[in-house]
């Protein structure tokens, strides 16, 4: 369509914002389902992670007790 293929286009900047945006808004969701109250630091550092972490963090909450547990801690 635009001359960008699949590929392409997962490496712009556009795409990985919008995808991280989405993993964190998922990430808060689950966190706040589990623990029901989400302190403000743990906000900002959704907020501030990189995509990668947002996906590693998702797949603790699975089997996190605590929230230092969701972060490796």
């Amino acid at each position: 369509m635009f001359g960008l293929n699949d590929v392409d286009f997962k490496t712009t900047r556009f795409y990985q914002d919008t995808f991280a945006e989405g993993e964190a808004a998922m990430l808060l969701r689950l966190l706040e389902r589990k623990f029901h109250f989400l302190p403000e630091s743990a906000r900002q550092r959704i907020a501030a992670a990189d995509v990668e972490t947002l996906l590693v963090c998702g797949e603790r909450v699975l089997d996190a007790k605590s929230l230092d547990e969701v972060w490796g801690h």
